[in-house]
């Protein structure tokens, strides 16, 4: 079955279930008028339906490939990405004093993860150049903003993201990678990077790397890193693309998905470089690329997500195999099991990554510390959870599929296989929830606490209406409030023994919110009885969630490597 971007989800999220008319009421987003993001979501998802999506078994097919130092990409990806360009959908959310829409990053959200149900491979690609032009926006100097903002935001010219190397994975402060002052306001850049995604293409004409690197005589550790603007092609007086840069791909990476995305292992060789910020500030004008492209990410997880369940969904009515009353496979209690699990648990994670958005918006707009920090809080539970749910979502795709989804024909395995890095890259999950219970609590917990009352809030409200449904949502949120005053009380080494599951508790009590606020918006029909299934049957999940986190470090640490290898 074809993938169809789901629009009318996403409408009736922003418009019932996370308040995006808040954003909209903003003089900063004035122009993001009903009628502007209906129609932006419109042609987002013909270009998703029509151009992207017939692209994602062909990159997975027909790998990008290296043939004489220079990448060719998979078939029909160089025009997917000319239709993507020349729709302006590389810069949505971008300054307009260099050419970007300048629309909320909520409406972005919902138009990537379209794309990235569409064809991740090919979206990937937007992904990365769009963290870039925000890093640039915050942190460049105006003659760097003015040469290559423009260009990218153009999407004639794609940006890179390179951080790590062979030593130094999720520790980036063990970076060897060295940059050299030239004296004439440039910098050699000499080192290795591996996992760059698009570090290359047949389509671009400039690919705008930004590399982490150490000067000399900089401090070890994350401190002593800076930010350089290392392009392929060094720009010429009139800004066009001019010889060729001291920089080369060594060789592609063999993946086990996403194999129409060129992942490279890439070498500088003092190339030319132009800082980006302060030196040593390296870190904090990543960080800005970064904890969007965290969002972004857990998108390319629910956008997936929502590809396999289409698939899954279309093959369940088609197989003819199923009960006398009902002549197909989803007829049967368990498929409709698995189903039901998929739309309930997309829906979940996809309201907490518009939610996660419309916070991110609501602070430019606002500058209110509480909108930052309920954004900050809510990025690690978008990030990690949207990209789990990616995970088993495609998984139990395949199993809706029986054995026709273990056989590629089908494309069922493609899913997880593509999906499964998202969970990984970005930080892992695992950082992801050490972050949530480390830094996101420091602040002894407000910004949980003011979450847990938006909850309980709504709950109460919902009461009379639906008692049972709401009731069940107040007592999880509040046994979540205790779990959460019990945890800030540990130690660094509890929490993060039980970060993982205390992500997910919040992530499933923050479901049952939302499900309950669709079931309030229409009682009636379908989405009513998602929310009955999500709250009788997922939500109960967060009593053995929140057991395993009030285990603390207690059993965990005292086995040892010996106890495991015995």
């Amino acid at each position: 079955m074809p993938y169809r971007a789901p629009v009318r989800e996403f409408s009736f999220l922003l418009d019932k279930v996370v308040g995006f008319s808040r954003v909209q009421s903003a003089d900063c987003f004035a122009d993001a008028t009903p009628d502007m993001v209906g129609a932006v979501l419109t042609e987002a998802a013909k270009l998703c339906d029509e151009v992207m999506a017939p692209l994602q078994r062909v990159g997975d097919l027909t790998p990008a490939v290296l043939e004489n130092g220079v990448v060719r990409t998979s078939p029909g990806f160089a025009d997917g990405y000319k239709a993507i360009a020349d729709g302006g959908w590389v810069a949505i959310t971008a300054d307009p004093d260099h050419g970007g829409m300048g629309l909320p990053l909520a409406v972005a959200t919902a138009v990537n993860d379209m794309m990235a149900g569409a064809c991740l491979a090919l979206q990937l690609n937007m992904l990365l150049t769009q963290g870039q032009i925000e890093a640039l926006e915050h942190h460049a100097d105006d003659a760097l903003k003015a040469l290559y903002l423009p260009k990218l935001i153009s999407g004639e010219w794609t940006g890179t993201m390179n951080l790590t190397e062979p030593q130094a994975g999720s520790d980036v402060g063990a970076l060897s990678s060295k940059a050299e002052d030239n004296g004439d306001g440039t910098y050699a850049v000499s080192g290795q990077k591996i996992y760059i995604s698009w570090g290359d293409s047949d389509f671009a004409a400039n690919v705008c790397h930004l590399v982490l690197a150490r000067l000399p005589g900089a401090p070890a550790g994350t401190k002593g890193i800076s930010l350089f603007m290392v392009p392929k092609f060094i720009p010429d007086a009139d800004g066009a693309p001019g010889v060729a840069n001291s920089l080369r791909v060594v060789s592609l990476e063999h993946k086990m998905g996403l194999h129409g995305s060129p992942t490279c292992v890439m070498s500088f060789e003092r190339a030319t470089g132009w800082m980006v910020g302060a030196p040593g500030g390296g870190m904090k004008a990543m960080f800005t690329m970064m904890n969007n492209a965290r969002l972004g990410v857990g998108g390319q997880g629910v956008g997936s997500a929502e590809a396999a369940y289409q698939q899954a969904l279309a093959y369940a009515n088609e197989r003819r195999q199923g009960p006398a009353d009902y002549d197909a496979i989803i007829g049967h209690a368990d498929v409709r099991r698995m189903l039901a699990t998929m739309k309930a648990e997309v829906f979940t994670a996809r309201a907490i990554e518009l939610d996660c958005a419309v916070s991110i918006d609501m602070a430019r707009a606002t500058g209110d510390a509480a909108w930052t920090a309920r954004a900050a809080f809510l990025t690690p539970i978008a990030k990690a959870f949207g990209t789990d749910i990616g995970c088993e979502v495609a998984q139990m795709g395949v199993q809706v599929h029986g054995g026709m989804g273990y056989i590629e024909e089908t494309g069922a395995a493609q899913f997880y296989r593509d999906v499964r890095v998202t969970a990984i890259y970005e930080g892992t999950n695992g950082i992801q929830a050490m972050d949530m219970v480390g830094r996101k609590l420091m602040d002894g917990g407000d910004a949980a606490f003011a979450l847990l009352d938006e909850i309980e809030a709504a709950a109460e409200a919902a009461k009379s209406a639906l008692p049972d449904l709401a009731g069940a949502v107040w007592e999880a949120a509040e046994s979540l409030r205790e779990t959460t005053e019990w945890l800030i009380a540990q130690d660094m080494t509890a929490r993060f023994a039980t970060a993982v599951p205390y992500l997910r508790s919040f992530a499933r009590v923050l479901g049952g919110h939302y499900h309950l606020r669709a079931a309030m918006a229409e009682p009636d029909g379908a989405r009513g009885k998602l929310a009955r299934f999500y709250i009788a049957r997922l939500l109960p999940e967060h009593v053995a969630l929140l057991a395993h986190v009030r285990a603390g470090d207690g059993g965990l640490m005292d086995i040892t490597p010996d106890d495991l290898a015995a």
